[in-house]
């Protein structure tokens, strides 16, 4: 059993419930959720889009290997209405592996730990708020420290479904 951090996010459709429904297909196709986020709210990061993005770091443990971890990731945005472009753009669901135990993993199809998480302050947020003050696999350095030197400057705020009715 090994303990998997990932980043799910999306910005088509309705946001929330493609979160919820991703969290379902994880919990039965992957392992069990220990620990979540909350859902953050930020524009989009490397293109431009009307669409806000709703992301949260959930951590799981799973019985597959990375890239059974990958090849089940994939699946399930398939199912839930995610069509690759190969760049930047507008999706329903985003599932990254930002670490898989304490792994660095460099493959033609997968790089662990994820090679653009000191970058992006929608995924150093809502890690921060999964991981407390644990330093990161194989970073060795906690989120909260990465926050700090974080050159984003993206909006971003914890989303309250209840302020968005």
């Amino acid at each position: 059993m090994e303990e998997a951090i990932l980043l799910l996010g999306g910005n088509l459709g309705n946001r929330e419930l493609v979160l919820a429904q991703a969290m379902e297909k994880i919990e039965e196709y992957i392992g069990e959720i220990t620990a979540h986020s909350s859902i953050y709210e930020s524009e989009p990061w490397g293109f431009e889009d009307k669409n806000q993005f709703l992301n949260q770091a959930i951590k799981v443990n799973t019985q597959l290997n990375p890239q059974q971890l990958l090849d089940k990731l994939l699946e399930i945005e398939q199912s839930l209405g995610r069509v690759r472009t190969g760049k930047l753009s507008a999706r329903t669901i985003d599932l990254d592996i930002l670490f898989y135990g304490n792994q660095k993993i460099t493959t033609e199809t997968l790089t662990i730990p994820h090679p653009r998480i000191s970058e992006r302050l929608f995924t150093l947020l809502p890690l921060a708020e999964t991981m407390g003050n644990s330093q990161l696999p194989v970073l060795k350095n906690t989120a909260q420290e990465l926050i700090q030197v974080c050159q984003d400057r993206s909006k971003i705020h914890i989303w309250n479904y209840k302020d968005n009715l």
